[in-house]
């Protein structure tokens, strides 16, 4: 699938709907793990899953080395999970500090 040819603001309205359904279904994990499922090919739904724990581990202080060997992950893919984490305005930076990682 190429998303290439569909402006950012046509995309930035696909993924408010995406949003919205979450908004529509909190609190019921089942469904949005079943959609999440539906949506996303399997490596996309554990690209997700992998992502998160790359976050949570540098929050938590572990070398960039040490997560992508844990994770068998690319260290330009830890790299970008920690640029993200430096922005103290970002959503990883303030979900770091609401689920009290450290």
């Amino acid at each position: 699938m190429s998303v290439n040819k569909i402006n950012k603001k046509e995309i930035e309205e696909y993924i408010d709907e995406i949003v919205e359904i979450f908004l529509l279904t909190k609190g019921d994990r089942k469904f949005q793990k079943e959609f999440l499922k539906d949506i996303l090919t399997p490596q996309e739904y554990a690209d997700i899953g992998v992502r998160w724990q790359i976050v949570k581990a540098l929050a938590k202080g572990e070398s960039h080395r040490s997560i992508s060997e844990r994770l068998h992950v690319a260290l330009a893919t830890v790299g970008r999970g920690s640029r993200e984490l430096l922005d103290k305005k970002g959503a990883f930076s303030e979900l770091v500090r609401k689920m009290k990682i450290k």
